[in-house]
């Protein structure tokens, strides 16, 4: 993959309303001074539900994106677990869960506060988990929610699915990726069966100063900084 400026590492820091957070590979948000861990667009039982309509895959979306999520709690040690909306795919999702997803989104309850944001998928109050529900989370300056571009000077968010599309190696490469300007950071899928939109899309354009973008695309082990020149559209 091309490296626009020589960044490749697990982690790197996105500065935002004064605040430094740090971006991890696996698409995760941290905030190191109130130990908050973010992550986006979870659609927990995605599978079942595309199941249910004809589409027949494997059923342990639910269980990678959970054992992806343990791990990052053993790694960052968060107070607080913040799902920006879509943490469910649909209303009736958090009732699939199989007994042991449930135990174990019950234990991350026991270890961090779980906060379920509301999004377009699963806008209605989680009932039968631990943790809270609420419509937006305010972090100082900074407004955590769904979608982007409600009001506010900083924001962070969800709901696009950025990913960027770069030549490399005689081919063109396609990886989820963070996406920032300054003022707002749109954060990549964390869900395992999540796909995503090229951030060329012009659905970011209403939200993000292109002049001043800041592109980190996740790799297998890697976050690969990525020069706005250096994208391709799909």
């Amino acid at each position: 993959m091309s490296i626009a400026d020589d960044m490749m590492r697990t982690e790197t820091v996105i500065a935002l309303g004064g605040v430094d957070f740090i971006a991890d590979v696996s698409g995760a948000l941290f905030e190191p001074e109130t130990r908050m861990l973010i992550v986006a667009d979870c659609h927990f039982e995605k599978g079942s539900a595309l199941t249910r309509r004809g589409h027949v895959l494997p059923p342990f979306d639910t269980r990678d994106t959970l054992i992806r999520l343990e791990a990052l709690t053993r790694r960052f040690r968060p107070r607080a677990i913040v799902s920006l909306g879509d943490g469910f795919h649909d209303r009736a999702a958090a009732l699939r869960l199989s007994d042991d997803d449930v135990a174990r989104l019950s234990a991350l309850g026991r270890v961090a506060d779980l906060i379920w944001i509301a999004g377009n998928h699963d806008p209605e109050p989680v009932t039968n988990l631990p943790g809270t529900s609420v419509m937006e989370l305010a972090l100082g300056g900074i407004m955590l929610r769904h979608e982007p571009g409600g009001a506010g000077d900083y924001e962070i968010a969800g709901h696009l699915h950025p990913a960027a599309k770069i030549a490399g190696r005689g081919r063109a490469l396609r990886r989820r990726c963070f996406v920032s300007d300054g003022r707002r950071c749109i954060l990549p899928a964390f869900g395992a069966y999540t796909g995503g939109l090229n951030i060329l899309d012009d659905a970011f354009t209403p939200y993000l100063t292109r002049e001043t973008w800041r592109i980190h695309a996740l790799g297998r082990d890697r976050l690969y900084g990525i020069a706005p020149a250096l994208l391709l559209g799909d």
